[in-house]
């Protein structure tokens, strides 16, 4: 497809596949790919603009990442945040070097307005800077357009060339303004129209799968999830009864939530495919007895997730594709492209050597979660559904602190649906990007009616995200989290306290493990 592209460039920063979502959200479509993508590879793609992204390293050691002096002469736009600001300004004959002072957080800075970049920001903003070193001298012919008391070129700029640095990342929820300066470099700096919305990308998708499959047969991993239901209905609405869905309950899902994916998904479901069920709760309780260690747990979880799922592939017979409804944030998060690995997941990577297709397909591998729900929408998938809770591949294995066991998978099933009813019925749930109960390894003493306790600890966890990148805990009413507490102790048996995680993402994961 012919459509407006911003590329990011990756240097190892944490936000790499954030920049992309907002860019993104200003409705122009952008790909991540790695520093060294080459520039025969850019001019191929012809992308409107290029962003540089932050990364941990410094510009003037040998072993750092660089890029070839001449992609800034492509007369592309470029926009270069945090190490990318200090590559641009390094390559061009700039000065970078180790800050007096070293910034990060949220820090006032000043902006001069005439810059493109600044023209619908306020003269003093508040932006997020994480840096040790500076641009101590901007190269000739750019001028600085930003600075902070420590910092004196925290923006530069050479609009002759199309060149913009800024030292603060405007891509994260801290930078007040930053969504406004990301709009004007997209759209008035690469001089972007807005080609890049959900109904164009429901269309086409379905068009390229019918072309792709043709009368293949298709195999897809059904977790009931959003991720994997809007990819089965999209190759539902593509291929219809050539697509087979294998759901598999393997004891770690939402209480009742097995029965509700076949309610959906089933012979009497609204889709056309062909759904089969394995219920194997007790073979996965089995293959978890005596693991504690979360990453263990999930490389099981996983492991035997394909073992199944190649049982049932082999009983259909030779398939020529599988779907899985991989997503941007998994496949960063299990650490594809230049950023730490933060935990793996089983639907992203390695495939099943046993099972016989020709082809993996990935139809929502480049969204976000809340494309994916706009994707959902545009299918006529119901609202209940698409804004279902996102869930983990590894289920209540990583809401389960230690080892799992049929009883603490009780436990948590009946916590997380006391959690989830009353957050309902308070009418908050829409202004929460995620929320659940776990289950600690904790265990404390306690008194309920006469008698002495000794027994576990849930922990409930909310958060507001709009990209699940990063995240605050939220701000639930103290009443509604007494009601939660009161209805957990007294109705949960085995549970006699009830904590509220209040961590933040970073330095914490919206999971717990």
């Amino acid at each position: 497809m012919n459509r407006e592209m911003i590329i990011v460039l990756d240097f190892g920063g944490q936000y790499n596949q954030l920049i992309a979502r907002r860019v993104r959200e200003c409705n122009v479509y952008c790909e991540v790919h790695p520093y060294t993508l080459g520039l025969e590879k850019i001019k191929e793609m012809n992308p409107k603009g290029i962003i540089f992204t932050g990364g941990p390293n410094s510009v003037y050691l040998e072993e750092s990442p660089h890029i070839e002096k001449e992609i800034f002469d492509l007369g592309i736009p470029i926009l270069g945040i945090c190490y990318g600001s200090q590559l641009m300004a390094y390559t061009l004959g700039g000065k970078v070097a180790t800050a007096p002072v070293s910034e990060y957080g949220k820090t006032e800075v000043k902006v001069d307005k005439s810059s493109v970049l600044f023209k619908n920001v306020e003269p003093t903003t508040v932006c997020w800077m994480s840096h040790t070193d500076y641009i101590a001298e901007a190269p000739e012919g750019f001028q600085a357009t930003a600075h902070t008391p420590v910092c004196p070129i925290a923006a530069m700029e050479c609009p002759e060339r199309k060149l913009y640095a800024t030292q603060f990342h405007p891509e994260v929820m801290h930078t007040v303004e930053g969504m406004k300066m990301l709009h004007d470099f997209v759209y008035d700096v690469c001089g972007c129209s807005g080609d890049w919305k959900m109904d164009s990308f429901v269309t086409t998708t379905i068009d390229a799968l019918r072309q792709k499959i043709g009368t293949g047969k298709v195999l897809c991993a059904l977790s009931g999830g959003v991720d994997s239901s809007v990819a089965a209905v999209l190759l539902s609405k593509a291929i219809g009864k050539q697509l087979t869905c294998v759901f598999v309950d393997h004891g770690l899902l939402r209480k009742n939530e097995g029965d509700e994916v076949e309610a959906v998904f089933g012979p009497e479901g609204p889709y056309e495919l062909n759904f089969i069920r394995v219920n194997a709760q007790e073979r996965f309780y089995s293959k978890l007895a005596g693991v504690e260690e979360p990453e263990q747990k999930r490389k099981i979880i996983g492991a035997e997730f394909i073992h199944v799922f190649e049982e049932e592939a082999k009983k259909i017979g030779a398939v020529d594709f599988l779907v899985q409804g991989t997503i941007y944030p998994d496949v960063i998060e299990s650490g594809l492209g230049k950023s730490a690995v933060i935990k793996s997941h089983h639907n992203v990577g390695g495939l099943p050597d046993c099972v016989d297709f020709k082809e993996i397909v990935e139809p929502l591998r480049l969204l976000f979660k809340d494309e994916v729900r706009k994707v959902g929408l545009e299918l006529g998938i119901p609202e209940y559904l698409v804004f279902r809770q996102p869930f983990p591949g590894p289920g209540l294995g990583i809401r389960i602190i230690g080892e799992v066991t049929a009883e603490k998978v009780r436990i948590v099933q009946d916590a997380d649906f006391i959690y989830r009813e009353e957050i309902a019925k308070a009418g908050v749930d829409k202004k929460l990007g995620q929320y659940f109960a776990a289950l600690t390894n904790m265990r404390s003493v306690g008194v309920m009616g006469d008698f002495r306790t000794y027994d576990y600890a849930v922990a409930l966890r909310a958060v507001a995200t709009s990209d699940f990148m990063t995240a605050e805990a939220a701000e639930i009413p103290w009443e509604v989290l007494q009601k939660v507490m009161n209805r957990i102790v007294n109705e949960v048996k085995g549970v006699n306290r009830v904590f509220y995680d209040l961590t933040s993402k970073p330095p914490g994961t919206i999971e717990f493990e």
